[in-house]
This record gives C-alpha cells, structure tokens and sequence, in this order.
C-alpha cells in the first residue's frame, strides 16, 4: 500500500462552480452553507469567507444522526462563540430540518424589516446553498421543499448546474454544484475528506483509506469496532513512534476480511473488499455514530 502524499481533486467543473458562485452573489441574500457534521473543519471550504463575502452565512452540520452528538454540541457552541449561526440537521431523519426556515428568518429580521418599511412586503429571501460534494445538499433542499426537486445520488460531483427551488414564496433556493478547492495544505483533511466519500474512490488508494480510518476508530471508538465487526482489539501493538504505516489500521481490516469471509483464490484475505465494506458501512453510519474531529481547544 502506498501512503497517500497529498489528495488532490479539482476538475474543472468546480473552478466553473466557483465563477458561477461569485458570480451570481449579487442575485442572493444569504448563504446556507452546509458542512458534514463528522467533519465541520475539514468540510468548510478555506476559500468560502472569500467567496462569499460580506453575505450573511447560515452554517448546517448536515448527517448529525451520524456524528457524535456530543461532539456536534461542542461545534455548534464553538460556532456560537465566533458570532455564527449554525444548526445540526439530518436529511435522512429529517431532524431539525424544520427549524431551519424560522433560524434564516430570524438571521434576515433586519433585512426583512428594511424590505417591509420599502413597500416590499412579501418579497421571497434568496439564498444560494453551497458546500463540498457529497454533504447532502440535494437531500437537504428535497427534505425542506417536500420534493423530490434536486437529483441526489450518494457520490461527488452529481449536480453540476445551478438549480433554482422556490419553498411557497417566501424563500427561494438557489443551488450551487459541489465545491472543493484547489490544493488541501493539510493531508489529514484530504484523508477525511475522502473517509466520507467528497473525493471519488477512483482516484484513491481504497485500502490505505481503510486502514487509516480504522486506526482512528480503533484510538477513539474502539467500541465501535467491537460491536460492529465482533473482532478483539485487546492484542493489537500499542500505536507508537516506531509503528511505521498502517500497521495497525491494516491487521484489523486482514480480521475484518476474515471474519466476514472476504477470501480471495487461495485462501488469501481479500483486503480490498474488506476496505470497500469498512468504508461504506461509515459513510452509512452502520458502524456507528461517531465524528472525527473536534472544535480547537476540545
């Protein structure tokens, strides 16, 4: 397995997103950014305060059935802190999904005011949805519009024009392709990025992806990988400077492999297929609810 030096995905559709975002700023109001709850750092986008300007932001921690809900308190507390205005929501679950149009109107009071004292009464807020692919927006805009208005697929890079969604007259949606960035400085956040599939598997070493997650889970939620897969960790090395790779990460995805019977010719461990299984029972939440990173001083 080769480590991963640096995850790098910027096809050319998004550098068209981000002209297309800036370009049609001036036609909105607000900006409802939407991030992965497991993820809230690693799933801002670094180029957004610039992009978006001076525009009021409204931050969504999308798939929280699927974080740490502790974790989740702590991020929103975190944002809080900074002046933002952030809300958990799950579009599977549909949870919190109905308080998000009183907290955008509540965020627009002034400007609503302002449009009431101009004679403009009733006139629709405009906001333009953003985030990195695969974070649910298309769930998102489908749940709060009671439709199935936006295509959704469980992959990056499915929307790849604007969309406008009218919610009864009074808000109206605008909504933007994924969006990633040009380079990912931090190599951690690239690995996270794709744990949660915003970065296609195609172009990723699957396995080491695996390990890597495993490592995480085996240090953070060891009880987790326990229930999930009936496999002890209590004998594994102890993870130290002279662990050298995905040792660790990669003896529990060999049991994993074995214990569901991944067998290639030969009686081998199918590793490969043990990785596939391992990711996509994460990005389900069939292992569990867990989050892989917290707020700065947590």
């Amino acid at each position: 397995m080769s480590e991963i030096a640096n995850i790098q995905w910027f096809p050319g559709h998004m550098a068209k997103t981000r002209r297309l975002m800036m370009s049609n700023l001036k036609l909105v109001d607000a900006v409802v950014e939407i991030r992965d709850a497991r993820i809230p750092y690693s799933s801002s986008n670094p180029e957004m305060d610039y992009l978006v300007g001076g525009k009021p932001r409204l931050i969504l921690l999308n798939k929280c059935d699927a974080a740490d809900d502790n974790i989740t308190s702590m991020w929103i507390e975190f944002y809080k802190k900074q002046g933002k205005t952030a809300l958990a929501t799950d579009c599977r679950s549909g949870k919190n999904v109905n308080r998000f149009i009183p907290l955008l109107k509540t965020m627009m009071a002034e400007k609503i005011e302002n449009w009431n004292n101009k004679g403009m009464t009733g006139r629709p807020i405009r906001i333009m949805i953003v985030g990195i692919p695969n974070v649910g927006k298309s769930s998102f805009i489908n749940r709060v519009a009671g439709s199935k208005r936006a295509k959704v697929e469980d992959r990056p890079g499915v929307t790849l024009g604007k969309q406008w969604v009218s919610l009864g007259g009074e808000i109206e949606l605008l909504d933007m392709p994924g969006v990633l960035w040009p380079k990912f400085e931090d190599k951690i956040v690239g690995e996270r990025l794709a744990f949660t599939g915003a970065v296609k598997d195609q172009i990723m070493d699957t396995e080491y992806l695996a390990c890597r997650l495993l490592e995480f889970l085996n240090e953070n939620y060891n009880d987790l990988i326990v229930n999930r897969y009936g496999i002890s960790t209590d004998d594994l090395p102890e993870t130290d400077e002279f662990t050298m790779g995905c040792v660790i990460g990669y003896e529990l995805l060999e049991r994993i492999g074995k214990k569901r019977g991944f067998l290639a010719s030969g009686g081998e461990i199918n590793t490969e297929r043990a990785a596939a299984a391992v990711l996509d029972e994460f990005r389900s939440g069939k292992i569990g609810r867990l989050s892989l990173e917290k707020p700065e001083g947590n």
